[in-house]
């Protein structure tokens, strides 16, 4: 037992499944259907024309059956960033796209204020997540580490660039203004308000460059009505609404659920955790909050999918090394409900049956995330964590 903790626990082991898995996840259809040239990867492939659309000054929303299905959701931003993957055939350019996302996350996890086996903790938890994310070519892994740069860089009395991140984020999927959530900690708020103001006129302006004013101003009336759209498909999508809401909607067949319902009462309980100003310098209620920030954006946004769960179990796996030692009962049936179910419950650890008739169907990947969201909310509300020693000093030994 000791000996495979040993290997379970190495960093480099764990790097090899980290990267070693997210190639596989990628690569696997590209070597079992060579043959199939322009729809594999099919997100890709929409990535893709976000760029070739918007040099061509075409409607970045609109569908294009030609070359895939589904249609684009990302905005003009995201057309840059894709940029550099586009100029390769698109087997290579896919695995490219998902190497750089495998890599950012690894990044921004081992730069997140953890000793160095509490970050080896975070990565090998989340391996199974970024392997469904990579085999899916999601941008999710991009946006959670945008969040995290955005945390990271405000204590680090950056806050240019993590405004910066914020915005890109912002840009790329809503879900990047939840980084707006740290601007407590940040010690120059006139300074940090100032650089988001001034990176949302370059980045609005920057697509511009390689298009037209007319055009991105047109683009961005016509993405509002794009999703609405799409969240209105994802209200009756059998994948889609992987959510507190949805959750309730599918389980007890509600119609016409007001969002407004679960969201009010989710976000008072949020702000009132935030509101321990004595402990805002305090590293273990920021990891905490940043837990906290992954989980909720992804259970109380409508638009959640399976693969979107890679957002909150990177919060997941920073609560757990986060969690004053020794670790109570409770708090272990949470972390291993939570492993199991929102972990693996839309992988092949389930039978079919039970993952497509139940936990797909009924949104259940939720409910584990959920009681963690609630966990960690009433640590922050109650927590004495001047109880704990100094604040920068994370203690992950005691485990028993």
């Amino acid at each position: 037992m000791e000996k495979l903790k040993r290997i379970l626990f190495n960093r480099t082991f764990v790097v090899w499944l980290w990267f070693g898995l997210s190639l596989f996840a990628v690569t696997k259809d590209i070597i079992l259907h060579p043959e199939n040239k322009e729809t594999s990867h099919n997100n890709y492939i929409i990535y893709k024309h976000n760029y070739l659309n918007l040099i061509h000054q075409k409607s970045l929303f609109g569908p294009e059956p030609q070359y895939y299905y589904d249609l684009n959701h990302y905005g003009p931003v995201f057309g840059l960033i894709i940029a550099p993957f586009t100029f390769f055939p698109n087997q290579i350019g896919v695995i490219l796209w998902v190497l750089f996302l495998t890599w950012i996350t690894y990044y921004a996890i081992i730069k997140l204020p953890l000793n160095e086996h509490q970050k080896t903790i975070v990565l090998l938890l989340n391996v199974n997540a970024i392997m469904g994310s990579s085999g899916n070519v999601q941008v999710n892994p991009l946006i959670a580490s945008l969040v995290i740069f955005s945390f990271i860089l405000i204590r680090n009395q950056k806050d240019f660039w993590a405004a910066l991140m914020i915005i890109i984020g912002t840009a790329i999927k809503l879900y990047g203004i939840v980084g707006l959530a740290f601007f407590f900690f940040s010690d120059n708020k006139l300074k940090f308000i100032l650089s988001l103001l001034f990176w949302s006129a370059v980045l609005f302006v920057l697509p511009m460059l390689v298009s037209s004013p007319s055009y991105i101003i047109q683009t961005y009336k016509d993405w509002y009505p794009d999703l609405q759209a799409k969240n209105a498909a994802n209200l009756v999508s059998y994948r889609g609404n992987v959510s507190v809401m949805g959750m309730i909607t599918k389980i007890f067949h509600v119609k016409n659920l007001s969002n407004l319902l679960v969201l009010a009462p989710a976000l008072l309980l949020f702000g009132a955790s935030m509101l321990r100003i004595k402990f805002w310098r305090n590293i273990k209620y920021q990891l905490l909050l940043i837990a906290s920030v992954l989980v909720f954006t992804v259970i109380f946004s409508t638009g959640s999918e399976p693969p979107t769960y890679i957002i909150a179990f990177i919060g997941f796996g920073i609560w757990y090394v986060n969690l004053k030692r020794p670790i109570t009962g409770f708090e272990r049936l949470v972390f291993i409900f939570t492993l199991l179910l929102t972990g693996f419950g839309a992988s092949d650890l389930f039978p079919p049956d039970i993952r497509k008739d139940y936990i797909v169907k009924y949104a259940l990947l939720a409910l584990p995330a959920f009681i963690l969201w609630l966990k960690i909310t009433y640590e922050m509300l109650t927590r004495n964590f001047n109880d704990e020693g100094p604040a920068t000093v994370l203690n992950y030994q005691s485990t028993k």
